[in-house]
């Protein structure tokens, strides 16, 4: 029997209403940004920091340049990665505005947020991390290298690359997984490990599926996959996040979300920041 998923709001005294509409959906189009841009944790924590939304497109190259966004980068790297960025953060503004204001200072966090946002703009990333290395975990030897990295790369490619390309992306999946905490950091045969993943990280990528197209479900997807999370594991973490109720019985799942959206969620739950000041959340929406 296939398992069933229900979702629904959680009876408050001010019951809220259901979301009106999706923020958005998961990238499917194969690219190769992957081979400019990895994870870049503290380029991305400058970013939200930074970013402003009255800035013309066509003008934020210059002023993050100028203004040393990301520190003494030159122009061309400021551009490359403000390209990225679009792709992992912009493209989701009410995201973006919730990671502007949270800027979260757990270093852990941050690795979370960036990891599964990289996930959900690269699905060569998103594939790689969220499925086969979880397929070499239930291997004898589940240890990775540039080698074995490179004929899975070969497998997923529609044309035939030049095998310095080829080496080329298997080294960046590797070096942004040893980064997100997927495996070990040392040259060589690396091994898989699973990273710590915070309460605030998880209940803020929830809510944020929540209202996103993607393929799987809220319990069983590529993102929760790649950090361990599954099963009786996942069902244990839900059942203390802040701003969401988790029960099961049987085969029968039951969500009650206390928020209406994930900056309902932020406003309310995350701390330390002016997040009740509506005017300026609508600056960044």
């Amino acid at each position: 029997m296939a398992t069933k998923v229900i979702q629904r709001q959680r009876q408050l005294p001010h019951p809220v209403a259901a979301p009106s509409m999706f923020h958005g959906k998961e990238v499917s189009q194969f690219h190769t940004r992957l081979l400019r841009t990895s994870l870049a944790l503290e380029e991305s924590r400058a970013y939200w920091e930074h970013f402003r939304i009255d800035i013309p497109r066509e003008q934020r190259a210059v002023v993050a340049f100028e203004e040393r966004w990301f520190g003494s980068k030159s122009m061309a790297r400021v551009r490359s990665l403000l390209v990225e960025f679009s792709h992992r953060f912009e493209a989701y503004p009410m995201s973006l505005a919730v990671l502007k204001h949270w800027q979260p200072n757990d270093p852990t966090t941050r690795q979370n947020i960036c990891h599964w946002h990289m996930q959900l703009s690269d699905p060569i990333y998103r594939n790689f991390t969220g499925v086969f290395l979880e397929q070499r975990r239930l291997q004898p030897n589940s240890d990775i290298d540039r080698d074995i990295v490179a004929r899975w790369v070969t497998q997923q490619l529609e044309s035939e690359w030049s095998a310095a390309t080829t080496f080329r992306m298997a080294t960046g999946l590797i070096a942004t997984a040893a980064a997100a905490g997927l495996c070990s950091e040392n040259s060589g045969m690396r091994s898989l490990k699973y990273p710590k993943v915070t309460d605030e990280a998880l209940a803020y990528w929830l809510y944020f599926l929540r209202d996103l197209y993607f393929e799987g479900s809220l319990l069983s997807n590529p993102y929760f996959n790649s950090v361990g999370l599954f099963d009786s594991f996942l069902e244990q973490r839900l059942s203390r996040l802040p701003g969401l109720s988790f029960t099961r019985m049987g085969d029968l799942y039951d969500f009650g979300w206390h928020y209406v959206d994930l900056k309902s969620w932020a406003m309310q739950i995350l701390s330390g920041r002016d997040y009740a000041n509506e005017a300026k959340w609508e600056e960044q929406a």
